[in-house]
């Protein structure tokens, strides 16, 4: 691994408080007597979400400790994963789609699009381990989405656009941060540009949605 990303597994543990934090009020403070408003299919996609989180967490560390077997042991399972993962949002999807908030079916199907395009391009290049790394870490960086978008409102009493525009600069400060750290190493930081677009094209369309029209 790289020496500028040997710590990166240790930072991706953070998305397990942020996680916590952004879904305490929704979910987490329910256990174990959640209501009837908290379906199956939730409860589904918090399982699978969590242990998506774990894999993420566990194959930057996997690859610091040179345990190669195990990370391409967890690498395969996450062909059958993943799929659980972009399926488990379809029922939300459809729950959203029946209410008078259906516009709000941006949020998922817009993370689960970014999550496809950066997950087939890290398996694209997976052979390719510095530009399979980076978009892994784009994949990360979606993960930030619901949990920002659930911490802003809930906890510090933000509006939803402003904690939507939020996302977006934590977004960009963490692109250019990790640019600027491939620049100094002398690496290619064209992943990053790639995910960069990705959620230009996100700030755009929401921007459409609920501040032009």
């Amino acid at each position: 691994m790289e020496k500028a990303y040997r710590n990166l597994g240790f930072l991706f543990l953070l998305l397990l408080p942020l996680t916590f934090l952004g879904f305490y009020k929704t979910y987490f403070i329910h256990f174990p007597q959640f209501s009837d408003q908290i379906t199956p299919f939730m409860h589904s996609h918090a399982a699978i979400a969590c242990v998506w989180i774990g894999m993420l967490i566990a194959q930057p560390l996997f690859i610091r400790y040179r345990k190669l077997k195990w990370h391409r042991r967890i690498g395969k399972w996450s062909y059958f994963v993943f799929p659980l993962l972009i399926l488990s949002f379809i029922p939300q999807v459809i729950r959203m789609v029946k209410t008078d908030r259906a516009i709000e079916v941006f949020f998922p199907a817009a993370d689960a699009a970014l999550l496809i395009l950066f997950y087939s391009l890290a398996i694209y290049y997976r052979k390719k381990h510095a530009l399979h790394m980076r978009y892994m870490i784009g994949i990360a960086i979606v993960f930030l989405g619901p949990t920002i978008g659930r911490i802003g409102p809930t906890l510090l009493g933000w509006s939803g656009n402003f904690t939507q525009y939020t996302q977006y600069a934590i977004t960009i400060f963490l692109l250019t941060g990790l640019m600027r750290l491939d620049q100094m190493h002398g690496k290619k930081f064209n992943p990053y540009l790639i995910i960069g677009l990705g959620y230009a094209v996100h700030l755009l369309v929401f921007s459409a949605l609920f501040i032009w029209m």
